[in-house]
């Protein structure tokens, strides 16, 4: 064995092998895929990372379906190679079971836009750490187009919505839940939560909940769980939103003030409601402290300005000014420059930014483009037919099939401008998750900080006299990576013609010249994931950690993770390698034995008996659970342990060459079993190589968030 982690490409730059965190923290490179080899099929059960979807969207008002043809790799005659979601326009009509008609049945479905899905799930998770992904996202940029905003040039704000039509996505999930497939979300998105206190939450409404003490399928007694969201981005045309879902959510007495006194509850996204206290919370700030004596929503978070963008001296803002009348308590009804955060949250930290002492969080200094507070907040959440007042009116019945539910989710969102080049060329966008009471999550464009979410706000949330405000975890679920292209009817940005050809009629010019932009293209140059891998980091990579376990339980409830056209295939090997000695298992454990080649830079097993991307591993997704609990054993052991299993394998090496390699299988499952017993923490964890395809389930009850699809207004994908 090479030493290679089993997840990190071989072919990613030296200099590229370790990240200074935010906080100055050595990271080490955990996971990467540099996409450089051409022609990649990620359909199931052909790559180690990615799975693609055949399946339509059921989720905010999609007119997409996905497939497996819509995504590979390419390389341009520059030498560039990336990964692709080539987003198409093209009519499909499929027959699909709806759960949320009277009766639940059948309907015959139009959807004219075809794009691709693909997800890590079930194969490489993680637990914290940096995701740095290198993107450009799809538009309308060729000067056939029309686009007004390329003129403007690489530094000008994208502000023509209408040529970015498309809904891209790059984001992550816990892995309990499988994006767009319903059954394994409902009750399980995005829960984040591990209290047992019916009086603050009814723990029913949460499939695994900490009320629990027998869970089964491998779950930890006690123990509440779900599949929470991080969304890298989900595009949204003149502007990205970057946020996480959680549950369950704030109840009504913590969130904003209802648009009691306007025709369209919706002016809270242009914050332009006349009623008192329906623009952003705790604002205005005498009114919030008379009715309610507590403070609302998320407090404390924090906002930077996209410095990339060209800058408007009109925007700019004095720390002065905006602390000053923020102490003083806000008056107005809605934010000012004066008066507010440059990110109209009332409740925005002002602190230093990362030691400096002349820039601010929250503060529009130079006045380039700076992220808002998102007017959506998350969802009511409720099965079909469900009676409650809380649940929209419908003439759907109960359905015995499924559990009844009600229960708010959170978004906790900011949408942040764009520049042009977002559109025209590649921009690294960087997360860095760090778990416990005292981590957060940050979201950065080339190392510049745009927002954060202090765990302070999310276990620490505003309390009145009775604690009614249930206290979240800071997200430390398993989670896997999704990429995805959506178009919505409703969401963010839209194509035109909603609701029909993309062309319509084929009279307008301006829709005409947007439509022939199409096919349009999400590209990823690389995506790369680094982790505190000191003794002391609760960091990890796997989706099976014995703290957080998933796989008997998907394993036990496999169908609601799958389909017909999805079935869950396992991959042995195909990891990325440069010699032989990356896929195998090391000479000191196996005595000789030779578990994978390298073959046209893939591994390739030698037989049934290893799996993993590099072939070191025993255990497989669909195996008995007991075999092992990991997608690969760590196979770096003490000095003592190699000792022990060296004279073990000398021991057999008369044996034949069938019987030593069974022999090596044992030791190395004996070997994870000690470490587990140990306490071995950092062993790689995942199941395999689950796969799906076009299904047939639209549930409208899945309004939240990508993918599972925080896809829903201006916070999106």
């Amino acid at each position: 064995m090479s030493g290679i982690r089993t997840w990190v490409d071989t072919a990613t730059p030296d200099d590229r092998q370790v990240y200074t965190s935010t906080r100055g923290g050595q990271w080490e490179l955990v996971m990467s895929d540099e996409f450089n080899t051409p022609n990649r099929d990620f359909r199931p059960g052909q790559d180690h990372m990615w799975t693609s979807v055949e399946k339509p969207d059921g989720v905010n008002a999609a007119l997409e379906v996905y497939s497996h043809n819509m995504t590979s790799t390419a390389c341009d005659a520059d030498g560039t190679c990336y990964f692709y979601i080539r987003a198409i326009d093209e009519v499909t009509k499929l027959t699909l079971w709806n759960d949320y008609r009277n009766p639940p049945g059948f309907q015959n479905s139009t959807f004219f836009y075809r794009a691709a899905m693909v997800q890590s799930w079930n194969k490489f998770c993680f637990q914290g750490g940096m995701v740095e992904v290198r993107a450009q996202l799809p538009g309308a940029i060729s000067n056939a187009s029309g686009n007004p905003d390329i003129a403007a040039g690489p530094r000008g704000h994208a502000t023509s919505k209408a040529y970015y039509p498309t809904w891209p996505g790059i984001w992550m999930m816990g892995n309990l839940g499988r994006a767009i497939f319903t059954g394994s979300t409902n009750r399980m998105w995005p829960f984040s939560y591990n209290e047992c206190n019916d009086d603050v939450f009814l723990s029913s409404n949460q499939r695994i909940s900490a009320c629990d003490p027998n869970p089964g399928s491998g779950m930890n007694p006690f123990q509440g769980r779900g599949a929470p969201e991080i969304d890298i981005l989900e595009g949204g045309g003149s502007d990205v939103s970057s946020s996480i879902q959680l549950g369950p959510g704030m109840p009504q007495e913590y969130r904003i003030m209802f648009a009691a006194n306007d025709s369209n509850p919706g002016c809270v996204y242009s914050a332009s409601c006349t009623t008192p206290g329906a623009n952003a919370p705790d604002l205005p700030t005498a009114l919030y402290r008379t009715r309610r004596g507590h403070k609302s929503w998320y407090q404390g978070l924090l906002y930077a300005a996209n410095n990339f963008c060209s800058a408007n001296t009109s925007a700019r803002q004095s720390y002065s000014t905006v602390k000053a009348n923020m102490d003083r308590g806000i008056t107005e009804n809605s934010c000012t420059l004066t008066t507010c955060p440059g990110s109209k949250d009332p409740n925005a930290g002002l602190s230093f930014i990362d030691g400096s002492r002349t820039e601010h969080w929250g503060v529009n200094t130079n006045g380039t483009c700076f992220p808002l507070m998102n007017g959506y907040t998350g969802a009511y959440l409720c099965s079909p037919g469900n009676p409650s007042s809380r649940c929209e009116k419908t003439d759907v019945p109960q359905n015995d099939r499924m559990a009844v539910f009600e229960y708010q989710m959170d978004a906790i969102s900011a949408n942040w401008p764009l520049h042009v080049a977002a559109y025209t060329s590649f921009l690294t966008y960087q997360l860095e998750w760090v778990m416990g009471d005292t981590g957060y999550v940050r979201w950065m464009l080339a190392g510049q900080p745009l927002y954060e979410i202090p765990a302070s706000s999310i276990v620490s949330p505003p309390q009145n006299a009775a604690k009614s405000n249930p206290k979240k975890l800071m997200i430390e679920e398993p989670l896997y990576i999704i990429f995805n292209v959506a178009l919505s009817s409703s969401w963010g940005t839209s194509p035109p013609n909603i609701g029909k050809e993309c062309r319509g009629d084929g009279k307008d010019p301006v829709a005409n010249a947007i439509c022939n932009e199409f096919p349009m293209y999400l590209k990823i140059d690389y995506i790369r994931v680094y982790q505190d891998t000191s003794p002391t980091s609760t960091m990890a990579v796997g989706c099976d950690p014995s703290t957080h376990p998933t796989r008997q339980w998907i394993q036990d409830n496999i169908d609601d993770y799958q389909d017909f056209d999805n079935m869950v295939i396992d991959v042995a090997g195909r990891g990325f390698c440069a010699t032989n000695a990356d896929c195998t298992i090391a000479p000191n454990v196996g005595g000789g034995i030779t578990t994978g080649w390298c073959v046209n830079n893939r591994c390739q097993c030698n037989d049934a008996s290893w799996t993993g991307p590099r072939c070191t591993s025993t255990s497989s997704a669909l195996q008995d659970p007991s075999s092992s609990r990991s997608y690969g054993p760590s196979l770096y052991v003490s000095a003592g342990t190699c000792g022990v299993l060296f004279a073990i394998t000398l021991a057999v090496m008369a044996v034949s060459r069938k019987s030593h390699r069974q022999q090596v299988v044992e030791l190395v499952r004996m070997q994870q079993k000690k470490a587990d017993t140990l306490g071995s923490s950092r062993v790689p964890s995942a199941v395999e190589d689950l796969v799906v395809l076009p299904t047939g389930t639209i549930s409208p009850l899945e309004t939240k968030s990508s993918a599972l699809g925080e896809k829903r207004n201006p916070d999106a994908a």
